[in-house]
């Protein structure tokens, strides 16, 4: 199935759900904050990868979700220091 905005939306709705009650391992005692939102980019995006097909990119060269239909990028943030490199007023 072809993912959509819509579908993006619900399927991070249910992502972090599931995320914020898992005591992620691969994650404790890691302080650097790219690394911590790139681990979970990735892993939301293999959540997706299992139900839609889309265009993907790199996290490190451009848009998370380049298609036409979705053109969109994808922050992960922390509620301790909250990233500042997409102005609020142009996310999604």
């Amino acid at each position: 199935m072809q993912l959509t905005i819509e579908q993006l939306v619900k399927e991070a709705k249910i992502f972090c759900e599931k995320e914020s009650n898992y005591k992620n391992p691969d994650l404790f005692g890691i302080t650097d904050g790219k690394a911590v939102g790139t681990f979970i980019e990735h892993k939301f995006q293999d959540h997706l990868l299992t139900k839609y097909k889309y265009e993907r990119d790199s996290s490190a060269i451009g848009v998370d979700f380049p298609s036409e239909i979705i053109n969109t990028d994808m922050k992960v943030t922390s509620i301790r220091q909250p990233q500042s490199s997409c102005p609020f007023k142009s996310a999604r």
